[in-house]
């Protein structure tokens, strides 16, 4: 008896062994629903929108909601969940693997692919692949590992955008030959250029606050049929990110900061956002402030070019005098520190399962910015200016938005933007020994409305939309005695009585999926502008008109088609025309642009044409590195460019004491640019990648005996580098170049800034580069970089500054 005690003991023990792990198994695999998080492999941060699917047939299971979170019905062992998204390398897991994964499943940031979403192409979200324009899209994560403050830094950083400067406060983007007014800047949806956008270089891009963007996506070539007049050259489109809902209704926050260091300009920013969200409300708060002292230059010359760029001295006012000082550090650019404040605030309202309401509220302030470049000028062997400086840029911009994806007979997606900007800018001077302050103040009122819809008709696909916007521009002027205080009038920069401008547009585009391998894309876009400008002051120019006012109206279209071979293989070609009309800037300003030389109004301005074609090829190759080119010609009509003029019948008149040659914006008649865009990117194994860009463009005005060089034209250039990504651990060599820009190939009308330069032109450059991330947790990460590790040297084409030498960054970063 008791041999079979011992025995049925030793049999229920063995049961227990057997059943317990089986009834977990059973369990797990008989439970109504699995809760997963899914997570980024390397910043351990929750990816929303991973889509999972089962293996067997394709049917979409679930998709990864707020940080994150999915959950997974019951399944068998053997079964196989794909797991997908744009941003990701595929993962495939089975049931079985389920219970060591301990409710987390990580994914691996892919490099750039053919099915990573574009939205700025059409307004809506689409799949790379299908869209025949070249489109830079740069993720929040990269802008993340970019590490730079400025938002015109990140898109130099990009090694697809050249970035010119005037002072440290700047940063003018040149898409294909095309800068300032000519290239158009869109943020959440609303278009940032107004009517005083000139054709020089401007730094309004800087006002867009990089620490809060979700992407920013780079259209290049003509855009003018999505987005009107501006967009000859391309479209910058910045997205902010959006307030979060919670799936389940539970109140929930999250909230990021960091605070980085830049020793080339002894900067200190800090940045802190936070997000509150419930079922259906949800809100966004976001916190910037930069703080940049003089920017440093590169110690390390070329023999050839001497001392260029060395700052020996500068103006400072000592017991009511201006004095002349001696720097002892001729690297120190002393004037070039400024500071910023940046603040967002969203809050988004689901009033049911397909109409979400959003409110958006930017706000840009900086402190006066030194205009470097005004600063080092000379006159008679002395400075010419004691101070110039901007006075603060101020950008409010407030937007609500009701989107709807119920489909009906109308739309299948709808979304209505109304928009509000406040704009004021202003530029303070003084020369030396002199105790005028001359300050010349814009103010901007802009409305904005769009309208824009999307429908599917079977394999067609429709894209259209209405666009109205309104500028008022008030320009004031005077000159204040810093010693006495008195105050006096003076010549105002913009038309004295005022200008406004307004626009309305309409537009279609429609995709046709003729089949698999196929994709047809066309457009069509009506605008109509008008200007008004009066000239009502004659106090201190007596211009032969009161008043000018313009109505100006064009066609736009675009003509594409997709390609796709086989798999990871893509071919384009696209025809697409450009339109813009001349706004206040162009028409009515009065300013020195260069000394010596007086730009005055010309009301005779016609709109400028661009007609743009391209082709493009995009092959993986070896299943590892994906290699792209986009080959494209520009010819260009009634081209707005500086050109010789005369006021009242004179070729030169005295302008604040200088003699100064008169010119005017005109139209230049013909012109045409050239150029390719190479890229390489590709993912060798999980954990090396490796990516390099390279830029060629050439422009020519041929309205002339001679052809003559195209001004904002840059030269060669681009980036290549090697990421290495291991556990926590992320590091990135790279290294950004430049070729020559020869005197020769210089405008020498426009806005290259010869004086700038060398006599020969912009001498050739590169720089080594080198990042490192450090993620500890899901909490804490640590950025170290050191950009221009050998410190040379060296000025972007047409810069009036010199690049930042030796650059420490540290950057910690808090994330929960």
């Amino acid at each position: 008896m008791n041999f079979y005690i011992c025995r049925l003991r030793k049999m229920s023990v063995l049961m227990k062994f057997i059943c317990i792990p089986s009834i977990c198994i059973l369990m797990i695999f008989s439970s109504n629903a699995q809760k997963f998080t899914t997570i980024d492999k390397n910043t351990l941060q929750p990816i929303e929108d991973v889509s999972v699917h089962k293996k067997t047939n394709n049917s979409l299971i679930c998709i990864s909601g707020v940080n994150g979170q999915i959950e997974l019905p019951e399944g068998q062992p053997d079964d196989v969940l794909i797991l997908t998204h744009p941003f990701y390398s595929e993962k495939s897991i089975s049931y079985k693997d389920l219970p060591r994964l301990n409710g987390v499943i990580t994914l691996q940031e892919n490099v750039h692919s053919l099915d990573e979403i574009i939205v700025s192409a059409y307004k809506f979200a689409e799949k790379r692949k299908t869209v025949p324009q070249n489109i830079r899209l740069i993720r929040s994560s990269e802008i993340r590992e970019i590490n730079q403050t400025s938002t015109a830094d990140v898109l130099a950083a990009s090694g697809n955008v050249m970035v010119q400067k005037s002072q440290l406060g700047g940063g003018s983007p040149i898409i294909r030959g095309f800068e300032a007014n000519k290239v158009l800047i869109v943020i959440d949806g609303i278009r940032m250029n107004n009517a005083i956008y000139r054709g020089g270089h401007l730094q309004n891009v800087i006002t867009v606050d990089n620490s809060i963007m979700d992407r920013a996506e780079v259209v290049f070539g003509p855009g003018s049929v999505v987005y009107g007049s501006d967009a000859l050259g391309g479209v910058m489109s910045f997205t902010t990110k959006n307030p979060t809902l919670s799936s389940d209704g539970t109140f929930k926050a999250k909230t990021s900061q960091y605070i980085r260091y830049q020793s080339a300009v002894s900067g200190l920013a800090a940045h802190s956002d936070i997000s509150l969200s419930k079922k259906h409300f949800g809100s966004l708060t976001s916190i910037t402030y930069s703080d940049f002292g003089d920017l440093r230059q590169g110690a390390n010359r070329k023999k050839s070019v001497g001392n260029f760029g060395s700052r020996s001295w500068y103006v400072s006012r000592i017991n009511g005098v201006d004095q002349v000082i001696n720097n002892k550090d001729s690297n120190l650019q002393v004037g070039s520190a400024y500071s910023q404040l940046d603040i967002l605030q969203k809050f988004l309202f689901r009033q049911n399962d397909h109409v979400k309401h959003l409110i958006n509220i930017q706000y840009s302030t900086s402190s006066n910015v030194p205009r470097y470049d005004r600063l080092v000028l000379l006159a008679g062997g002395l400075p010419r200016f004691a101070e110039w400086y901007y006075g603060p840029q101020n950008r409010f911009m407030g937007s609500y938005i009701i989107e709807s994806d119920k489909k009906n007979l109308l739309f299948d997606n709808a979304k209505l933007i109304l928009g509000y900007q406040q704009i004021e800018e202003s530029r303070v001077d003084r020369g030396l020994n002199k105790t005028g302050l001359n300050n010349r103040i814009e103010s901007l009122d802009i409305f904005s409305l769009n309208a824009d819809l999307t429908k599917n008709i079977g394999k067609h696909k429709l894209h259209y939309g209405l666009e109205g916007w309104y500028n008022k521009v008030d320009s004031r002027a005077f000159t204040k005695d810093i010693v006495t205080g008195r105050i006096a009038a003076l010549d105002t920069r913009y038309a004295s009585g005022g200008a406004y401008m307004q626009s309305f547009a309409a537009y279609l585009t429609h995709t046709y999926e003729i089949s698999d391998k196929i994709i047809l894309n066309d457009g069509l876009r009506y605008s109509a502008v008008k200007l008004n400008a009066k000239f009502t002051d004659n106090t201190f120019f007596r211009f032969p008109f009161r008043e000018a006012t313009q109505i100006n109206g064009a066609f736009t279209g675009n003509l594409g088609i997709v390609y796709l071979p086989g798999a990871d293989f893509r071919l384009t070609a696209l025809m697409s025309t450009g339109f813009r009309a001349p706004n206040v800037d162009d028409l009515s300003k009065v300013f020195e642009s260069v000394p010596g030389t007086i730009n005055v109004p010309n009301p005779g301005l016609k709109p400028e044409y661009t007609i743009n074609s391209e082709i493009g090829v995009s092959k993986k190759i070896c299943n590892k590195i994906t290699v792209e080119a986009t080959g494209y010609y520009t010819m260009y009509r009634n081209a707005l460019t500086k050109g010789d003029f005369k006021y009242n019948g004179k070729d030169s008149i005295l302008y604040e004491g200088v003699k100064s040659k008169v010119v005017s914006t005109t139209n230049a008649g013909k012109a045409y640019l050239y150029g390719m865009e190479l890229g390489m990117h590709g993912q060798l194994n999980d954990n090396v990648s490796v990516y390099g860009t390279y830029n060629f463009t050439y422009g020519g005005i041929v309205s002339t005996p001679t052809i003559i060089p195209l001004d904002h034209i840059p030269t060669v250039f681009g980036k290549f580098g090697t990421e290495i990504k291991y556990g926590k651990f992320n590091s990135e060599v790279f290294v950004h170049y430049s070729g020559w820009k020869r005197i020769k190939d210089y405008n020498p009308f426009g806005e290259d800034n010869q004086a700038y330069a060398l006599p020969e032109g912009m001498p050739s450059w590169y720089t080594l580069n080198a990042r490192l991330t450090c993620q500890f947790n899901k909490i804490f990460n640590l950025q170290l970089a050191c950009e221009n590790l050998l410190d040379k040297n060296y000025r972007v084409f047409a810069s009036n500054i010199s690049a930042p030498g030796r650059n420490f960054i540290v950057t910690l970063r808090c994330d929960f």
